[in-house]
């Protein structure tokens, strides 16, 4: 991990996220606030439902079939104002200074391509590559990401890989023209705990060989104490708890942090059993007022269904929107 940053690479401010059809009214993400710096590795972390995926999407605009009706606040990037950008400029962006891992490697590419000409053809379009130049820069990348024989395997289309090999096809093709700022959304939900680990020193490796920022989407709190600087701990669409990564694992200051550590076997004592959170996270259409994490709460008292928490700072960089923070440690 870092230990130094340069100035600030990305800064969202109060970002929300709506989506309406008939019958349906709810916002995914409300009020969220974070920045990342040049060269900083960066978790979201939270349950499935968080609003974590619709967070990052929201950062770059892409949201397929399912486009919200109303995107709100500020994110800036490189200083820019991204709310200014015309869809040929976002096309221009995307890709190339801000780039993203899906999900699911498998169905994140196109079964009807070679994985060579996926790779190739984001540099062909951003850094104007002739198709022979592309072909050799793909292979190279490949290569780097630790893809066996890349100058063969190029070739292949994506059934021939691996779920993990997949994933790092996936990889190849966000960081072929070197951005700026990498989104990786849940990188290894799919793949086994060997081939993780593999995968997030390879993120960890390129972010230092490149000098990218990482914005690192996960539901596994575990991960990102491994692998990140700075840490925004998500639920119900709001961040209710950010810090270091050594702030929010060892000294969380909200009900929700301490729920997910004590979910993780590491955080268990050997012949316990794990503590699951009981309950699930509310349905954002109508989720409960005051905070929305009291109805799972052990620590909740009267005023936590009235009232909704500010965040607070606990110690220096760490907030927690929680009405006990002070009394959480």
């Amino acid at each position: 991990m870092n230990a130094a940053f340069g100035s600030s690479q990305l800064e969202v401010e109060d970002l929300r996220v709506r989506f309406t059809a008939p019958g349906l009214d709810l916002t995914a993400v409300d009020g969220v606030s974070f920045r990342i710096d040049a060269g900083e590795v960066f978790g979201l972390v939270g349950e499935s439902g968080c609003g974590k995926t619709v967070t990052c999407r929201a950062l770059i605009r892409l949201f397929g079939g399912s486009p919200p009706s109303k995107i709100g606040g500020s994110v800036r990037f490189g200083g820019r104002d991204l709310a200014t950008l015309d869809e040929r400029a976002w096309s221009a962006l995307r890709g190339s200074e801000i780039s993203m891992i899906f999900q699911d490697p498998m169905t994140s590419l196109n079964p009807t391509m070679r994985v060579g000409t996926q790779i190739a053809e984001g540099l062909q379009r951003h850094h104007g590559l002739t198709a022979h130049e592309a072909r050799a820069a793909a292979i190279e990348m490949l290569a780097a990401v630790g893809v066996p024989a890349a100058e063969r395997r190029h070739l292949d289309y994506p059934h021939a890989f691996s779920g993990g090999m997949r994933q790092r096809v996936l990889i190849a093709i966000a960081l072929a023209c070197r951005p700026k700022l990498l989104i990786a959304d849940e990188p290894t939900t799919a793949l086994d705990v060997t081939v993780q680990d593999q995968i997030l020193k390879l993120i960890l490796k390129l972010r230092s060989d490149l000098g990218m920022s990482v914005l690192l989407v996960t539901h596994d709190i575990g991960v990102i104490a491994q692998t990140c600087d700075r840490v925004a701990v998500m639920y119900a669409g709001r961040i209710v708890e950010s810090g270091t990564a050594a702030q929010v694992v060892n000294r969380p200051a909200h009900p929700y942090t301490r729920a997910l550590l004590a979910a993780l076997p590491a955080h268990t004592r050997r012949g316990d059993p794990l503590r699951p959170i009981d309950g699930e996270p509310p349905n954002l259409a109508d989720p409960p007022a005051g905070c929305r994490f009291h109805p799972r709460c052990t620590f909740a008292i009267a005023a936590c269904r009235e009232v909704v928490p500010p965040a607070i700072e606990v110690e220096a960089g760490h907030r927690s929107a929680c009405l006990r923070a002070g009394e959480i440690g």
